[in-house]
């Protein structure tokens, strides 16, 4: 039990580190969470410095979210939890909680960080990997049919435990993917209010043409 709780706190630290935070400061001297939609998060910087700041932040929060669901391979291990069972899926479940609220409230970043969909997306893949690569695919076209980022996570987010009902049938992972669309949603209560206002920021895939 002692071991689980220390798995799952260091699933949090994982969490907490605040790639966009550093990066911006340490290579752009500014604190993104001061510029633009101040969301500590790969969206805003690409918004706000683009691509080149932006893919390294995706990269480190979504490596996060996956190493951190691999930390139950300890308990499994040392515990002896056989692949599959109810305990390590709970574990992983308590994991990937740990490391979204670290990126949503990270300690080393006075707990103001960003909305974690990379840091989900990588404990996604770490738990699921083709239904969440068919949700990333759906997370694309909404984004380049809508130009929201915010609508196309929420809506790959949703449909993530549809298509594990559908792929596989783990209704352990339904559960999990049911859990994960409320974290989605929850950490987009605020856009969901600017998409509703119609004052939502949208992102283009590729930058449409100037019309003179």
């Amino acid at each position: 039990m002692l071991l689980n709780v220390f798995i799952v706190v260091l699933g949090y630290l994982l969490g907490s580190i605040p790639s966009a935070v550093w990066i911006g400061k340490r290579f752009y001297g500014i604190d993104i969470r001061e510029h633009g939609s101040h969301n500590a998060g790969a969206t805003n910087m690409l918004r706000v410095l683009g691509r080149r700041a932006a893919l390294p932040v995706f990269a480190i929060d979504f490596f996060k979210g996956f190493a951190a669901v691999k930390l139950s391979l300890i308990a499994m291990h040392v515990n002896g939890y056989a692949d599959g069972s109810a305990e390590l899926f709970f574990l992983q479940l308590a994991l990937v909680v740990a490391a979204v609220m670290g990126h949503i409230f990270p300690i080393f970043a006075g707990f103001k960080g960003g909305k974690g969909v990379a840091t989900i997306a990588g404990t996604l893949v770490g738990m699921a990997t083709i239904p969440t690569l068919i949700a990333v695919c759906v997370f694309f076209l909404v984004l380049a049919v809508s130009h929201y980022v915010s609508l196309g996570s929420m809506i790959g987010g949703v449909s993530f435990p549809i298509i594990v009902a559908i792929y596989d049938g783990d209704m352990k992972m339904v559960i999990f993917g049911v859990v994960v669309a409320l974290l989605l949603i929850f950490t987009h209560r605020n856009n969901i209010k600017r998409l509703i206002a119609g004052t939502e920021s949208k992102t283009y895939l590729v930058k449409p043409k100037n019309k003179e």
